[in-house]
């Protein structure tokens, strides 16, 4: 989830940000790098835009996070934090010769 940017330029962030968020996918083959207009319309329906609760909920979903309980009875799948018993989000990283996004003040 991010905040959804004005534009893309270039692999850059111009104009700022709008008020709602995204959902960028990389399994699904979306990059955070490419404009919403350039990525196909499959893409462009998973990426949304959403508030931030209803981007939240279309995460789980799209992870199946809440259609896959487990047998011990708690909700999601995948890794796990063993400390927390909470399901872990891996950490995505755009590619090594991608420039990186730098926040805004």
């Amino acid at each position: 989830m991010r905040r959804r940017p004005v534009r893309i330029v270039d692999g850059r962030m111009e104009g700022g940000y709008t008020g709602v968020f995204e959902l960028i996918c990389p399994g699904c083959g979306d990059h955070p790098y490419v404009d919403f207009r350039e990525v196909p319309p499959q893409l462009q329906q998973i990426r949304g835009p959403y508030v931030l609760q209803a981007g939240l909920a279309a995460y789980e979903e799209h992870l199946g996070l809440l259609s896959q309980p487990e047998e011990n009875g708690a909700a999601g799948s995948g890794p796990r934090d063993a400390e927390n018993d909470t399901a872990r989000v891996p950490e995505v990283k755009p590619p090594a010769d991608t420039p990186r996004q730098t926040p805004l003040p």
